[in-house]
């Protein structure tokens, strides 16, 4: 599931930076991702964020440059068939055990999950598209002494956002 994803990119060891992705269209120093396999998108600083090399086409890691905070964008198919209930309670138990939620709206497709853990800030969307068959996701990592300045950037991205339905074939 998407949570399990987003677990190890976090945790997982940090990739080498790579040069522009592709499918990123930078016009005043945003950088545009936009995911053809699945069709979702979402703009980011390109001053701030750099792409790491994808794993695949389900999504893409973007880091800091000093390396202390990802942006991280993905979808995949609801294999399980989960509601949208039981996915955020799968995502806090999985992704955010013993954080402290500050904010979480939850809509007929979608949810928030945003607070702190262990000295780090998140903000997390996820979106149900095709029915509930697909799941879209995108995430912000940081420490909670840069939130000033990343707390922007996630309300940047909040409003670029576009979740997709590509792949609902």
């Amino acid at each position: 599931m998407a949570s399990a994803l987003f677990r190890l990119l976090l945790l997982g060891p940090v990739l080498s930076v790579a040069a522009a992705a592709a499918g990123a269209q930078e016009a005043g120093g945003l950088a545009t991702y936009r995911n053809e396999r699945h069709g979702f998108s979402l703009s980011y600083p390109a001053g701030t964020f750099t792409p790491l090399p994808p794993p695949n086409d389900d999504g893409r890691v973007f880091q800091s440059r000093d390396g202390s905070a990802r942006l991280l964008a993905g979808a995949l198919p609801n294999l399980e068939g989960m509601n949208l209930a039981q996915y955020r309670e799968l995502v806090l138990r999985q992704s955010y055990p013993g954080a402290a939620i500050d904010y979480a709206p939850v809509r007929s497709n979608w949810f928030v999950l945003s607070g702190t853990r262990n000295g780090t800030m998140f903000y997390e969307r996820v979106t149900f598209t095709c029915g509930g068959r697909l799941i879209n996701s995108w995430a912000m990592v940081y420490p909670v002494a840069e939130r000033r300045f990343y707390d922007r950037i996630v309300e940047q991205v909040a409003r670029s956002y576009r979740p997709g339905a590509a792949s609902c074939g």
